[in-house]
């Protein structure tokens, strides 16, 4: 038995589980453009998304609870496998480095360490007539109101080659991430973790809470919406790993004493969004929170495909 759990421990230190999912069949894809070299993001069907860290031996989930290391991974790959089978598929895959170690072995950004709070304050405000508010502006067709909100909410700042930078808090307000998006990239802060986007409507206590996958999606639904004063508009950046879950529980935890209290879902028209919905409603009914869902109009896909809908219709 004391042989055994050693080979198990050594199995699990020396398998990756980044190369399991670039070699078992059906193979997954590195998302290299939603990948760092702590967090690797492979996708392989529609809506299936799995991040591998903790240097290649931890894995989650975002649309589920599934999670830890190699031995759980390839049960979630192939359930029918017994433990034995397991072990056989682990120690065929000892020592095999993935091919995204040398993909993503250049640093992505200048300076992928520094703390995400120092990154945020060395951008500037968001201002009228910049390159960001442009592309906001322009191409997402978000208006002057919702662009003022955010700049005084603190909750949006021009990043670099005309991309906007958004805030992800925690409860308190303190700041853990940046969702970045440009007009030909997008990705997410080495120096920091996501929580929750947040552009509050209104200044009072806010009642209802409109959960999106993207930042901008959120301030698209507030543009829709005229930026009701009762609702937070929320916003992910995509998977709701176990910092986004505690963030949303937080929220939840003060829903839940308000009669009016209500979660919405807001998510993307695909299969992924269709999970995240039905992840949201579960945490709404366990915290006795009311629950609903907005869906973009047939054939779009997010809040912000609706918006520019809205601002080409006749």
């Amino acid at each position: 038995m004391h042989g055994q759990n050693e080979e198990n421990e050594g199995l699990k230190a020396s398998v990756s589980c980044a190369a399991l999912l670039e070699r078992l069949p059906p193979v997954w894809q590195l998302d290299r453009a939603e990948s760092t070299r702590r967090s690797l993001k492979y996708r392989r069907g529609p809506g299936e998304i799995v991040i591998v860290n903790h240097g290649g031996r931890g894995w989650w989930d975002p649309l589920s609870e599934a999670k830890c290391d190699g031995f759980t991974l390839v049960q979630y790959l192939d359930p029918s496998l017994t433990f034995a089978g397991v072990c056989r598929v682990l120690r065929g895959f000892a020592g095999i480095a993935p091919a995204s170690s040398a993909a993503l072995r250049a640093p992505r950004t200048a300076e992928p360490d520094v703390p995400a709070e120092q990154r945020w304050e060395r951008c500037p405000l968001l201002s009228h007539g910049s390159a960001a508010w442009r592309y906001l502006a322009g191409q997402r067709h978000l208006p002057v109101r919702i662009l003022i909100a955010a700049r005084i909410t603190d909750a949006v700042r021009e990043g670099p080659h005309g991309s906007a930078w958004f805030a992800h808090r925690e409860g308190a307000g303190r700041l853990t991430g940046i969702e970045m998006r440009g007009p030909a990239w997008r990705g997410f802060s080495a120096g920091g973790g996501k929580t929750l986007f947040r552009l509050p409507g209104g200044s009072g206590r806010l009642s209802r809470v409109a959960v999106c996958e993207a930042a901008i999606d959120a301030l698209s639904l507030a543009a829709i919406e005229g930026a009701r004063r009762d609702t937070l508009y929320a916003a992910t950046a995509g998977g709701m790993g176990p910092t986004t879950l505690a963030a949303l529980r937080q929220v939840l935890q003060g829903l839940s004493v308000d009669p009016a209290g209500m979660l919405i879902a807001a998510t993307d028209a695909d299969t992924a969004g269709r999970r995240h919905a039905v992840r949201l409603q579960g945490m709404a009914t366990e915290a006795g929170v009311r629950f609903d869902t907005i869906l973009p109009p047939d054939g779009l896909n997010d809040g912000n495909d609706a918006l520019r809908a809205l601002a080409v219709a006749p």
